[in-house]
């Protein structure tokens, strides 16, 4: 069996990185990577290749960056050139960005077979790009591949037949757990953006007493009122215990355009940092007090590790972590006083969902040997 897996952005890597693994030497199965470089510098691609030990790609389509139409259509175009040269029996596609509704509609044009996973995820709200990402690769996707209850019951309700939907768990989780130890031993010190000095997160910030954050959905960065409301309570958080922020591109970028810096740097307790890579960042996730975010992933990372997660969305495709994990929607508005309920020890806890364990990759590769 030919199967060629894609991986383009950053969240993709954690998920592709052990089935990478798994079919490394497999009798059967011939793998070939095909990384769509959506994203491209080192903090958001190379850094993570090097720290989960992902292969070189046997393709990398470099799209770079462009508008949402733009680099649908360059992953098109370059990745039907590699499915007619490789002739696959089947591509496999994961998460919820760019590259994976466009490499599946290309797969599915071609006559591929095509497997999601991470397939039956829905916020519900199509402002999201991601949601769209989801509903259009769901709609022409072969083969399904879950990681909880809930996104079975949205494919089923869809019109997807039983038979194709599998519940197998959480590739990230089994990335977490392969590289926990490792990340728990990587250095912790970087320089500050836009000040002349470092910080080095040592024996304070490791008895927990920071808490993380990851901000970069349009909604809430991409506008100076919000981001410049953004900024204002978080430096007030930061007054409490500090916050460190491994920051998105195109936050600071943002930052930067709008004029906002100095009204970051009057927080001497609010650091912003470098994008980190994955090692690092789980270094700090897993010791942090809290972590404050409108991101995805890290709403699944916290619930492994049962770490308070504050979720500034009014909505998430990732309701199991609310509902058995330690994640909590919450508005702009609540963020203080939910951070005073953390540190007054009345944080959410949860427990670890069903297959969320590290031996989802093994799971996937008995699937596709049936395939």
């Amino acid at each position: 069996m030919k199967l060629i897996l894609v991986a383009g952005a950053r969240p993709n890597f954690m998920k592709i990185a052990p089935v990478m693994h798994a079919l490394s030497g497999h009798a059967t199965i011939c793998p070939i990577l095909v990384h769509t470089g959506q994203h491209y510098d080192i903090k958001m691609s190379e850094q993570f290749f090097r720290d989960l030990r992902i292969p070189h790609p046997d393709y990398n389509l470099e799209v770079g960056s462009a508008s949402q139409a733009v680099q649908t259509a360059r992953i098109m175009e370059r990745f039907e050139q590699v499915c007619l040269k490789e002739q696959p029996d089947a591509v496999f596609v994961v998460g919820d960005v760019t590259s994976t509704a466009a490499c599946t509609l290309v797969a599915s044009k071609l006559g591929i077979k095509s497997i999601h996973y991470e397939a039956g995820l829905r916020s519900r709200d199509r402002s999201m790009p991601e949601e769209i990402n989801r509903l259009v690769t769901d709609a022409i996707s072969d083969i399904f591949i879950t990681t909880s209850a809930d996104a079975d019951e949205n494919l089923l309700h869809e019109g997807v037949p039983a038979e194709k939907i599998f519940m197998l768990g959480n590739l990230m989780i089994d990335s977490l757990v392969a590289n926990r130890e490792k990340a728990s031993k990587t250095d912790l010190r970087f320089k500050l953006l836009g000040r002349e000095r470092q910080i080095a997160l040592g024996v304070d910030f490791m008895k927990g007493n920071y808490g993380i954050m990851t901000f970069h959905r349009p909604g809430n960065v991409d506008e100076k009122d919000s981001l410049s409301s953004l900024i204002a309570i978080w430096g007030k958080v930061s007054e409490q215990i500090p916050l460190v922020f491994p920051i998105h591109p195109r936050t600071w970028k943002n930052i930067q355009t709008f004029g906002l810096q100095e009204a970051v740097e009057k927080y001497e307790h609010l650091f912003l940092i470098e994008s980190l890579g994955y090692l690092q960042f789980m270094n700090l996730v897993q010791h942090a007090k809290f972590a404050l975010t409108d991101s995805g992933g890290i709403q699944e990372e916290t619930t492994y590790l049962n770490v308070p997660c504050l979720t500034v969305r009014p909505n998430t495709e990732r309701p199991i972590t609310i509902w058995e994990g330690s994640n909590k929607l919450i508005r702009i508005g609540d963020i203080v006083a939910e951070v005073e309920d953390v540190l007054a020890g009345r944080g959410k806890q949860g427990k670890t969902p069903k297959f969320w364990d590290g031996n989802t990759a093994k799971r996937i590769v008995n699937l596709l040997e049936t395939l």
